[in-house]
Order: structure tokens, then C-alpha cells, then sequence
């Protein structure tokens, strides 16, 4: 069916779209996402977990593109175009960071009425999340496991071997003359790391104005991680306010699990190094 093609009906119902919302809905290929939502149980929360669950993994997957997109500038010296980038995958961030709120407000009685038909369904098992991660120099060969047997198995496991948004931040100090080159190493190991690096981004902050747009990177980097922090935080205390001390559905402990990854920082010399200016 074209798009000139009559039709009837409301664009949001599931039934064909009218005239006038006709492109709209086939150019977003609205029909299709709004008929992705399949309560397992009688629950009324259910389809609002759901749908939030689905608008989060939307998020996540656009977040990764401009993060993306801010790790090529970089490699091609366009240093200005990704500061501008990081700017827009920062307000991205923060819608992912209210998400939460829709979460937040269920009981513990609301959720134990569709808990069960979650099985072990878990945001642990996130391709979208773990690519973001690995994007952004989390690398830990270990996380891999989760998605082990999953269709998007070689997606994540690409994603690890891929230089993180750190790395390419990193390689800029170097060829500005920061950091002394490193040795090439398997882009799936951890970022480069040490005092070497602080020291890097030491001299950045100790003259913001000779390297303004350095520290202007180093700033949008830090909100990044800044944003992502707080994300992890509010994802522990929602976590305790449904469920307490109960194990998580995807095999992990639950609250301690959440309270250690919540304790890791991104780009780590960004914050240790504010404790040598």
C-alpha cells in the first residue's frame, strides 16, 4: 500500500490510518510499533511495563547512535561536530533518566501481579544496554555471557571489539601531543588507563583556556558519565522500592548487584583527576 492510497481509521487504534495521517504512520511504521505490546497477564500495570520497557530499549538504541556518531568525529578530528553531538545524546539521556519515574510509582503489590510471567526476562539481558557499555569503554569479555545462544550475539560481541568513545578521546589527546602513544592494543581489552592518562587530562584543566576545546570535551564527556551515574542510581532504588531484598528475575542477586554497578564510573581519570587540581 502506498502512501497515496486511501484509508480509514484512527492511526493509533491498530486499524488502518486515515488520509491525512497516512504518511506519518507508514513513514514511522506506527501500526507495527504499537502492536508490539502483549500482556501475559490480567495485571492493569502490565502494559504500561511494557511500554516503557520498549520506549527505554528505543532509547538506549538512540543514544548509541549519537554516541556512535560523536566516536567517529573524534577519530576524524572533528572535534567541534562531536561536542554537539554529545550535547544531543545528553538530552537523550535525560528522558532515559525520567523513565524511571513511571517505574517508580508501582507497588510492590502492582508488580507481584505480573512478576511471574516475567520468568527470568530481565533488563540484564539488554543488547542495547551492553553495546552502550562496551561503546563507551566498559569493556568486560564477561558480559558477553548473558547473550551467548542470542540472535544479537555477534552484534555485542562486534560492539566489544570496536575502540570505545574513550579510546578515540584518548587518541585525540595523543595527537595533540597529551599523551605519549600508546602500543596497539585488542580494541575488546579495557581502555587505556594509568597516571599517564590523569596527568593528560591534568594539564587540560590546569589551562582550559590554551585548551578550550579539550576541556569543553572533557565537560560533555564528564556529563555523560555524570548522566549515566544517575541513571544506575535511580534503576537501585527503584529496584528496592518494587522489590526489596528479593533476587532479580534474570538470575542476579538483585539490590547488591544493582549497588555494585552502580559504584563504576565511566572515563575514571575525568573524576579522579579533580582531586590533583
Amino acid at each position: 500500500m502506498t502512501v497515496e492510497q486511501k484509508t480509514t481509521g484512527c492511526p493509533f487504534s491498530g486499524t488502518e490510518p486515515d488520509d491525512a495521517f497516512a504518511p506519518y504512520v507508514q513513514y514511522a511504521r506506527m501500526n507495527s510499533l504499537l502492536s508490539l505490546q502483549h500482556p501475559l497477564s490480567t495485571a492493569d500495570t502490565e502494559p504500561g511495563f511494557i511500554i516503557m520497557s520498549q520506549v527505554k530499549e528505543l532509547l538506549f538504541k538512540l543514544l548509541h547512535t549519537e554516541l556512535t556518531t560523536a566516536r567517529d568525529q573524534l577519530r576524524k578530528d572533528g572535534l567541534d561536530d562531536a561536542l554537539w553531538t554529545l550535547r544531543r545524546a545528553g538530552r537523550v539521556q535525560e528522558v532515559l533518566l525520567v523513565s524511571w519515574e513511571t517505574f517508580a510509582v508501582l507497588s510492590p503489590v502492582e508488580f507481584a501481579e505480573f512478576r511471574e510471567v516475567l520468568g527470568t526476562a530481565s533488563g540484564f539481558q539488554s543488547v542495547g544496554y551492553r553495546r552502550l557499555e562496551f561503546l563507551l569503554g566498559n569493556k568486560n569479555p564477561a558480559m558477553m555471557e548473558p547473550h551467548r545462544g542470542s540472535p544479537a550475539y555477534k552484534e555485542v560481541l562486534a560492539q566489544l571489539h570496536e575502540p570505545s568513545l574513550y579510546d578515540e578521546a584518548l587518541a585525540l589527546l595523543t595527537r595533540r601531543g597529551l599523551l605519549a602513544a600508546g602500543a596497539d592494543g585488542d580494541p575488546a581489552e579495557p581502555y587505556r588507563a594509568g597516571a599517564e592518562v590523569e596527568a593528560a587530562w591534568l594539564a587540560v584543566y590546569r589551562d582550559p583556556t590554551g585548551h578550550r576545546d579539550l576541556h569543553l570535551l572533557a565537560e560533555a564527556l564528564m556529563d555523560i558519565a555524570d548522566q549515566f551515574a544517575r541513571w544506575r542510581y535511580t534503576h537501585l532504588v527503584t529496584v528496592q522500592r518494587m522489590l526489596g531484598a528479593k533476587p532479580g528475575t534474570g538470575g542476579t542477586s538483585g539490590v547488591p548487584w544493582l549497588s555494585g554497578i552502580s559504584e563504576h564510573r565511566f572515563f575514571p581519570e575525568l573524576w579522579s583527576v579533580r582531586s590533583a587540581l
